[in-house]
């Protein structure tokens, strides 16, 4: 994987390669867990990432058709 990869893109890599890994069915109970677990997470976090970039997509899309401004964005 790239170095220039983004946090969304490093989460999303690494659920792949834990789904594969369950589908296999050769992971010990203890280890599919973990790894269920783990995956869990990283869909959460998938989540969220997607969730602020449509944010800023939306606050881009609103602002003045004229000029194209940024706002911060608050994760409530």
């Amino acid at each position: 994987m790239s170095n220039s990869s983004g946090p969304f893109e490093q989460s999303l890599q690494k659920l792949e390669t834990l789904v594969k890994n369950l589908e296999t069915g050769t992971l010990p109970l203890e280890e599919a867990l973990t790894a269920f677990q783990e995956g869990v997470g990283l869909v959460k976090q998938c989540q969220t990432l997607l969730a602020q970039a449509e944010q800023k997509v939306e606050i881009l899309t609103k602002a003045n058709a004229d000029t194209v401004e940024t706002k911060p964005f608050s994760a409530e």
